[in-house]
């Protein structure tokens, strides 16, 4: 029997670790995470790509530009507001509040300063603007089931990996 290879409609299991520009670890996963190949939206579609072909035990490194990854930094997604008109549960620096838009949509932002007596919130994601690298530990491939490749979901769902909060 020949060792399966990363390709569409396969379950792909791996660890893996994010680091920064600077080589320092941004976040790292030592426990299994599984995705389907070529249809999860958890993946970004560049390390997808490059998993393609890919064997268990195969360690693939995968440097992603702000374009590919993350997304570029908006500076029209922070907001900044005097302490005394945010509520005291956000007046320390990782808070995080949801707003909605007239529209309905929601946004999550952070609290990611308090300087001169302001509150500054930030939506982007905190790796926004940066590039990052991926490096991919591949555990296991199996065949997906008829069930994951009709719904585009895993039956069982593990953490997200690449989508922007």
């Amino acid at each position: 029997m020949s060792e399966q290879s990363v390709e569409k409609n396969k379950v792909v299991t791996f660890t893996y670790i994010i680091m920064d520009e600077s080589g320092g670890v941004q976040e790292q996963s030592d426990i299994p995470m599984s995705y389907l190949h070529g249809a999860d939206d958890k993946i970004f579609p560049a390390v997808m790509q490059a998993l393609e072909g890919h064997q268990v035990g195969d360690k693939v490194e995968i440097v992603l530009p702000p374009k590919e990854g993350f997304g570029e930094y908006d500076a029209s997604l922070t907001y900044r507001d005097k302490i005394e008109n945010v509520p005291p549960e956000y007046q320390q620096i990782g808070a995080e509040a949801e707003f909605r838009s007239e529209t309905g949509e929601s946004m999550k932002m952070t609290v990611v300063k308090i300087e001169n007596g302001e509150v500054i919130l930030d939506g982007n994601h905190p790796f926004a603007g940066k590039t990052m690298t991926f490096k991919v530990n591949i555990s296991a491939i199996r065949d997906a089931a008829e069930e994951e490749i009709r719904t585009g979901k895993l039956v069982t769902d593990g953490p997200d990996l690449g989508t922007a909060h």
